[in-house]
């Protein structure tokens, strides 16, 4: 037995270096603090608002797309999620593994819609998951083809305290996305 386990500890010892180097760096440092997005520009700021970036990464590299994860106090949380386009894009039908997983937690449908954010048309779809007193929390999908690229955004937050907060990282993402991916 001790042999097996030797041996299984031999072949994981001589991959680790070749699983280590399949995760290949999508992002470069930017200025003041931004994580530059090498495939298509787009930086994810250190900071938007009262959210501060967390992490920055590769999300699926079967379909080479990226993200940068973000929060703020109070248990607000916003990803914003890259997707290379080879053609049209569906944001309702991009997004429906995501409205699956919410609706099986037990989130309701509380809104859906083509909004104008940043200068961007969006779609956005709003669930909310529970309420509190005069709390109700909700996660609010949101995506937009912008040049070659489809940024996604998911939002988790508590309305009406933080609806402010919400709609300054919509309108940064989504300026910043016309800014640098409608260019390309």
């Amino acid at each position: 037995m001790r042999q097996f386990f030797a041996i299984c500890l031999t072949v994981l010892a001589a991959a680790a270096p070749a699983l280590a180097q399949t995760n290949v760096d999508v992002f470069s440092d930017g200025p003041a603090n931004a994580k530059v997005h090498t495939a298509s520009g787009f930086a994810c700021p250190g900071k938007i608002g009262l959210f501060e970036r967390d992490a920055a990464g590769e999300r699926d590299p079967s379909t080479n797309t990226a993200f940068c994860a973000y929060s703020a106090l109070d248990g607000v949380y916003g990803m914003i999620t890259l997707v290379p386009l080879s053609g049209p894009y569906d944001p309702k039908a991009a997004l429906a593994p995501e409205f699956v997983e919410e609706e099986d937690i037990g989130g309701k449908r509380i809104g859906e819609g083509t909004l104008k954010v940043g200068g961007a048309s969006v779609y956005a779809r709003t669930y909310e998951t529970t309420s509190l007193e005069d709390l109700h929390y909700r996660t609010l999908f949101s995506a937009s083809a912008v040049g070659n690229w489809a940024v996604q955004v998911t939002l988790e937050y508590a309305s009406p305290r933080d609806d402010a907060v919400k709609q300054e990282f919509l309108n940064a993402v989504y300026t910043g996305a016309l800014k640098t991916l409608a260019a390309k």
